[in-house]
């Protein structure tokens, strides 16, 4: 590939940054918050909720993503006759496989916070709901920021697995390029592209880091 070929690629991976950050803000979005719900029925008392909650999990972490992005996209035309788009699969499917790890992540650290403080809410008239989202998670994003950071960093780098089901992303667009121009410079191109994100996501957690670590 010359000079002039190399821009062009260039040029156009960096339209594809665009479908891959979508996926990876709007699962961000859903599977964060999804993540803490599950990581609360997973800790239930109600034994019902809290085994559903546990197959669910074992379920997703012990299965490829890639059969799970499958299975999301095609069983609802074998099961209810009924399709919807490709993008909207895999949002749904990176969803569902997030908030898993993410309820994990939550869970530790809902359960690193020592029951007096939930007392000493409740002796001051906190409700549950006051006490979980006043005191509670406010240490709990702190506690588990680090870990989180890395789920966000792996999950920057699976938005590549979007073209299994057709979605055009930036790295699919790497794979085409590198099959026309018979070269594997577009794909070194996009490589550099994650890097850069990933150079980005990493300052931001790291600033995060620092403003919430108010102890030292």
């Amino acid at each position: 590939m010359g000079i002039d070929e190399t821009i062009n690629v260039t040029k156009i991976l960096f339209s594809g940054i665009g479908v891959s950050l979508k996926i990876f803000v709007l699962t961000l979005i859903f599977s964060l918050p999804l993540g803490v719900i599950v990581a609360l029925a997973r800790n239930s008392k109600l034994k019902l909720i809290s085994t559903i909650t546990k197959a669910y999990i074992l379920l997703i972490r012990g299965t490829p993503i890639m059969l799970q992005i499958i299975f999301v996209y095609f069983a609802p035309y074998y099961i209810f006759n009924m399709t919807y788009d490709r993008f909207t699969a895999i949002i749904v499917a990176f969803v569902i496989n997030y908030a898993a790890y993410f309820s994990e992540i939550f869970r530790s650290g809902i359960n690193s916070i020592s029951q007096g403080q939930r007392e000493a809410a409740y002796t001051l008239g906190f409700d549950k709901f006051q006490t979980f989202f006043l005191i509670i998670l406010p240490q709990v994003i702190k506690v588990v920021l680090p870990p989180i950071s890395n789920e966000v960093i792996s999950l920057l780098k699976t938005t590549s697995l979007a073209q299994i089901i057709g979605v055009t992303e930036m790295f699919a667009l790497a794979q085409k390029q590198a099959s026309y121009n018979f070269s594997v410079i577009p794909l070194c191109i996009a490589g550099v592209y994650y890097l850069i994100l990933v150079f980005v996501i990493s300052i931001v957690f790291s600033k995060l880091e620092k403003k919430l670590d108010y102890y030292n």
